[in-house]
């Protein structure tokens, strides 16, 4: 039976002979090209206090700018000043929204989800953008605040550093505050505003052993 091994061999190497699978080609390298709106002191966006049909369409007039010359991801800021450009039962609406903290506008409107929806509808990522810690901007020239603002809240949770006033995250209570309820493609911590200029109190290396919740060495005079 001299074929039987002529046979057998054949068998083996027909496998070889078969084509490959065809491979999928490398995906192409994903690019950010992305852009910051900041709605504090009305920066880039809103007009304060005009109606929701006019900020709106301001909003759809910017992002169409945006998609124009290649802008896929918008930075939008929510929360400058512990205060909501978003329906939120924590926080109150922002001064920068409508004119009034704690005012909502009317009528009524979601301008997170809002942005959202429409930077999807133009092929855009939309990221929620925060101010964690600042409070109020400048305690010696700001507006009225709301009954459920932090400062009026929690005063006990408070620091205040030269005209800025911060929610202190020594305290743990003060760091258990954010929860997340919208469908966005990230979320940016930005803009800590650390009081980093050296001592404090008089004491060197205070605001080291304040703001420290991980244990990380502190430098003396720092």
């Amino acid at each position: 039976m001299k074929f039987l091994p002529i046979v057998l061999a054949a068998l083996c190497l027909a496998p070889c002979a078969l084509p490959l699978p065809a491979q999928s080609p490398p995906s192409p390298k994903y690019e950010m090209r992305g852009v910051w709106v900041a709605t504090v002191v009305n920066l880039d966006w809103p007009v304060r206090g005009a109606s929701p049909s006019s900020q709106q369409q301001a909003l759809r007039t910017m992002f169409d700018k945006l998609q124009q010359t290649g802008i896929n991801t918008i930075f939008f800021q929510i929360r400058s000043e512990s205060d909501a450009m978003y329906a939120s039962t924590l926080e109150p609406w922002s001064y920068y929204l409508t004119g009034q903290q704690g005012l909502p506008p009317s009528p009524s409107w979601d301008p997170l989800a809002f942005a959202i929806e429409e930077a999807h509808k133009r092929g855009m990522e939309l990221h929620a953008w925060i101010n964690p810690f600042r409070v109020i901007r400048s305690v010696t020239s700001t507006y009225p605040k709301a009954q459920n603002h932090l400062s009026v809240q929690h005063p006990d949770w408070m620091l205040t550093v030269k005209t800025v006033m911060l929610l202190n995250p020594g305290i743990p209570e003060a760091r258990q505050y954010l929860v997340k309820r919208y469908d966005i493609d990230g979320l940016h911590y930005d803009d800590y505003f650390y009081p980093y200029e050296g001592g404090y109190h008089g004491r060197p290396g205070y605001l080291c052993r304040l703001w420290n919740w991980y244990d990380a060495p502190c430098l003396e005079g720092g």
